[in-house]
């Protein structure tokens, strides 16, 4: 690599007094907002946005709204991220399936509280980026696919947590079906052309759904199959 183009990659990784003076006013904002998970919040306040975004976006990477990425996909905004974080109830050794891998951030969200994550991409563009996670050594638990999110990881199954970050039309039966038994899926599901409900389902014993209806959002479309772009 030239030392000039080295010299701007480090640079994006600098995690600054300034950078972490944000995070902290960003946590209150979070609290403000009604997010109480004490590890949801200490993971927010842990893990620097701002690497996860070009650096274009880097005095603005703590405000709380989305921005773009690559393939024409956004980072979630972080109450986005801690509202579902929350619904999840990350314990310490959970093994969670994300669906929707996008930035990484709610990935490592996830992977700071103790979360086993198996998190699939379907975004060539998007997959081919974790080749360059910068924090793979410090979250060995980690696992990223290429692949539909539709059909999951049945390989790996069961999973106590499934999370989908993008707008499902119904409950994908494949997901269901890998979730274990007591195990919580947390997915946005389509409401109308622009808004998704945020629902919180757990299996219950006879493989029948507890259904917990909670706040509107608005995600981008949950697509079947997988892109070579």
């Amino acid at each position: 690599m030239h030392r000039l183009t080295f010299v701007l990659f480090m640079s994006k990784y600098i995690d600054s007094y300034q950078h972490k003076g944000l995070r902290k006013k960003l946590v209150d904002l979070l609290i403000e907002k009604g997010i109480t998970d004490e590890a949801v919040l200490a993971a927010i306040n842990a893990i620097p946005r701002h690497f996860f975004l070009d650096s274009a976006f880097d005095r603005i990477a703590y405000e709380d709204r989305a921005f773009p990425i690559a393939a024409d996909q956004t980072i979630s905004q972080p109450y986005t991220v801690a509202y579902q974080t929350q619904l999840l109830d990350i314990q310490p050794g959970d093994k969670v399936l994300e669906i929707g891998t996008g930035s990484m951030y709610q990935t490592t969200v996830l992977a700071q509280m103790g979360a086993t994550v198996f998190t699939i991409e379907r975004q060539k563009q998007l997959f081919d980026q974790t080749a360059k996670y910068i924090f793979r050594e410090q979250y060995p638990t980690i696992y990223f696919h290429f692949g539909d999110g539709f059909e999951g990881l049945p390989e790996f199954a069961p999973f106590d947590k499934i999370l989908i970050t993008a707008a499902a039309p119904a409950v994908p039966e494949k997901l269901w079906q890998q979730l274990k038994t007591g195990g919580k899926m947390v997915i946005p599901l389509d409401e109308s052309d622009a808004t998704q409900r945020m629902l919180r389902l757990t299996k219950k014993r006879d493989g029948k759904e507890k259904r917990e209806s909670f706040d509107e959002f608005s995600f981008v479309p949950m697509l079947e199959g997988k892109t070579q772009k």
